[in-house]
């Protein structure tokens, strides 16, 4: 499939989607966020990806929307609905991973945030659904939103004080202050990596993944913990459970165990 504001590739078992607008710092437009969901999705239904990766070109990450297009759109007239292609509006129960942005969590692939530059405001969002957050040195971030007189949006008010603690969440969405990288590490919210090879060290280590755990294994626990924000401990084991006892059966607990007695590299079939 052709993209306009993203590239996508698949080599040795990972999607590699960059956000592609170098120019204007990757800045999220309501194509780029149909495309990334359409390339996240093609992503999880190949057989052969068995990790995904998302980056931005160049020197940026994404700055957040992009403020020209959207002031433009809103000048003409058009609502919130017309601008943007999604809208959260389905708050039932079961619908937490079926908004605009968490339907991350529900790929059954690892999906890793390399953020290899500045990040703010709804790519920042974003990557708060990633599983894993890698963040390039000297690289900064913002929530922004304070800054413009808008609010946390894309459920960010929900994600960010389960990542970091509802004091520090609440002091970057406040004060939309400028992070630095190694702050960002020091709170937990990105894994700090030198700026050197950035890129090429978060594929390696999604290549590892790719080449040496169980798919089945990955889409299970990546489930459980995604579900666990949602549920009580009981519950939590109780899937555990469940979900051990079905592993017993499945060709990749066969295949565990035969490359660990034979001594040999593992290649599971994902089932």
């Amino acid at each position: 499939m052709a993209y306009c504001d993203l590239q996508y590739a698949v080599g040795d078992g990972v999607a590699l989607i960059t956000l592609n607008r170098p120019e204007r710092l990757n800045a999220w437009t309501p194509t780029m966020q149909v495309e990334l969901k359409q390339a996240l999705l093609a992503a999880a239904g190949d057989s052969t990806v068995r990790a995904i990766v998302v980056t931005g070109a160049d020197r940026a990450f994404s700055a957040g929307m992009d403020l020209g297009l959207l002031s433009e759109a809103l000048a003409q007239g058009r609502t919130m609905r017309e601008v943007l292609p999604e809208v959260a509006e389905d708050d039932s129960p079961g619908a937490d991973f079926d908004q605009p942005l968490s339907y991350v969590a529900k790929i059954p692939k690892p999906v890793i945030a390399a953020i290899n530059g500045p990040v703010a405001g709804v790519a920042l969002c974003f990557s708060l659904y990633g599983d894993l957050r890698f963040i390039a040195a000297g690289t900064k971030l913002t929530t922004a939103f304070a800054n413009r007189g808008l609010i946390a949006e894309f459920g960010s008010a929900w994600m960010l004080p389960r990542l970091i603690g509802p004091m520090n969440a609440l002091d970057l969405l406040l004060s939309g202050r400028t992070v630095e990288a190694e702050e960002a590490d020091r709170l937990g919210l990105a894994r700090l990596l030198p700026a050197e090879a950035f890129l090429e060290t978060v594929l390696a280590y999604a290549k590892a993944l790719a080449a040496s755990v169980s798919p089945r294994s990955v889409a299970v626990i990546k489930r459980q913990v995604w579900q666990g924000m949602m549920q009580s401990l009981a519950q939590a084991c109780v899937l555990a459970d469940r979900e051990a006892a079905a592993s017993l059966h499945s060709e990749d607990f066969k295949e565990g165990l035969a490359h660990f007695f034979e001594k040999r590299p593992p290649n599971f079939p994902g089932r």
